[in-house]
């Protein structure tokens, strides 16, 4: 079927990119208050707070990423990318708004809700892009290029706009808007549909497989009711954090989901090093170099993601914010992926025309380099601390600038290069493990979190105290971002040779 067009693009795009914007902006829009949430309401009264919060994000985020793998798989075998995206974004609809209730069981229930929801939502609509075009099409690149600008557009006013009404009006109000913001991007896909923008794709794989019965229930029934019931399962092991000793104490041995992750960590491994003992020499080099490239990206998105946690915590206690509240800060990232996208892109494309583009491992090496050198950058605002302990804005403005740079240097570059290095009767199971690289990242954003946690009650804590204890965690942070930047460069020659052909 001979599809609309807009722009010289498939009129679909446009449609998936307003509602990928809109359910970027509940998503982060909602993260960018989550961690004061905890910190101030949900985990107000415990000393550990910062611990507890700490432990209660990094499994949410770990989830969030994990959920993607299982519902990329049920999209392809069961409800196709349409269904898939709109049961997605119905159950983090109602999540967003659960959200808004103010209650310790209903907040475990809403995470949950938006897990098992962008597990369904996440994977397939980016998907549905590619999709939109003919194989060998060379305005694909150019159509995701639009279509991701829609994520950062997402990630660049939701916090800003949320942030904004949790500060003036209450916490609720900022979740609430979160969840307007997703269900607005369920309303341009449905209009989609209904316009025939999309002709036939995105349908399950058969008309059979939805009417198919296991225990007697339809799978197109099935599915969404396991959905809802895996709901308060992920609910119960999100609050399982909030076990208490006699004496008020956090106990970090209810870390259910650090297991979970920790077991996968080990199965993976093991299946991977099976795989190579069964590849060709060339296939076990050029698999090696993918494994490495997931382990550093894993290592970038450990740093990267603090963003939403301590650093957002750091801008609270320790920042002299005059332009924008503590949340809204979590908007600079995506602002200055916007801004820095296209001048990279023409470097690059600049440095291929004179021969002189870096092979993709010397790009991550300088991308953890650029890393560490923001985190230096953090550390060092301890010298300009006022009197109250509180450092210029312009330090974390900087340090922002820098971690998108290398956001820049590494991401666009990676997922591509998976596909290229994986031997193609595994290329599946490796972009798993390169989706998996990001809820793993989310265990070192807890171990960081809780160095990092400061014992105390008081909702005004700052300081000195808790600069000297952020500062010092962000110098060490820098020294290994850098030294795995710097491995990463030392070793770029053998990796390139390892690499073979593929840029």
């Amino acid at each position: 079927m001979e599809q609309q067009q807009m722009f010289g693009h498939p009129k679909g795009l446009f449609y998936l990119f307003f509602a990928e914007l809109w359910e970027r902006f509940s998503f982060y829009g909602m993260r960018a208050l989550l961690t004061l949430y905890m910190v101030d309401v949900i985990f107000a009264a415990l000393a550990e707070r910062d611990f507890a919060t700490a432990a209660v994000y990094a499994s949410y985020g770990s989830l969030v990423y994990a959920s993607t793998v299982i519902g990329g798989r049920i999209s392809d075998t069961i409800l196709g990318m349409r269904n898939s995206i709109f049961l997605g974004g119905i159950l983090m609809s109602i999540g967003h708004f659960v959200l808004a209730i103010e209650n310790d069981m209903a907040f475990y229930l809403a995470l949950s809700l938006i897990i098992v929801g962008n597990g369904f939502f996440k994977p397939n609509i980016s998907t549905f892009v590619g999709t939109l075009y003919p194989p060998g099409d060379s305005k694909k690149d150019s159509g995701f290029t639009i279509f991701y600008m829609g994520i950062n557009i997402g990630g660049w006013v939701a916090p800003l706009l949320c942030g904004w009404l949790a500060f003036e009006y209450g916490w609720h109000y900022g979740f609430g808007l979160a969840g307007i913001g997703m269900l607005t991007g369920l309303i341009f896909f449905w209009s989609g549909i209904k316009k025939n923008v999309f002709g036939d794709r995105g349908l399950p794989p058969n008309d059979e497989v939805l009417e198919k019965k296991v225990m007697g229930i339809k799978q197109g029934i099935l599915v969404p009711v396991l959905a809802v019931i895996a709901a308060p399962v992920i609910a119960f092991l999100l609050s399982a954090y909030k076990a208490l000793g006699a004496e008020g104490t956090f106990f970090e041995d209810q870390n259910i989901v650090n297991v979970i992750f920790k077991l996968i960590g080990i199965s993976i491994l093991a299946y991977l090093g099976y795989i190579m003992f069964k590849a060709t020499l060339d296939e076990r080099k050029k698999l090696f170099v993918a494994v490495l490239i997931t382990f550093f990206m894993t290592i970038f998105w450990g740093f990267h993601e603090l963003s939403g946690s301590v650093i957002t915590l750091f801008a609270a206690r320790n920042v002299e914010l005059t332009l924008m509240s503590a949340a809204q800060t979590n908007s600079l990232n995506s602002m200055f992926i916007i801004i820095l996208a296209i001048p990279i892109s023409l470097m690059w494309t600049y440095l291929s025309k004179k021969n002189l583009n870096p092979r993709t491992p010397y790009k991550f090496g300088l991308g953890l380099v650029f890393a560490g050198i923001s985190f230096y950058a953090l550390a060092l605002s301890a010298g300009s601390a006022n009197d109250s302990g509180l450092v210029p804005f312009s330090y974390l403005l900087l340090m922002y600038f820098l971690l998108s740079i290398g956001e820049l240097f590494m991401s666009p570059v990676g997922l591509s290069k998976i596909t290229d290095l994986s031997p193609k009767r595994i290329v599946a199971f490796m972009m798993g493990v390169w989706f998996l690289s990001s809820a793993f990242a989310f265990q070192v954003v807890g171990f960081i979190g809780k160095q990092l946690a400061i014992e105390s009650t008081d909702k005004n804590v700052g300081g000195f105290e808790t600069l000297t204890v952020y500062t010092d965690g962000f110098e060490l942070i820098a020294k290994y971002a850098l030294g795995a930047g710097i491995i990463v460069l030392l070793a770029s020659p053998l990796i390139k040779r390892l690499m073979g052909r593929v840029h």
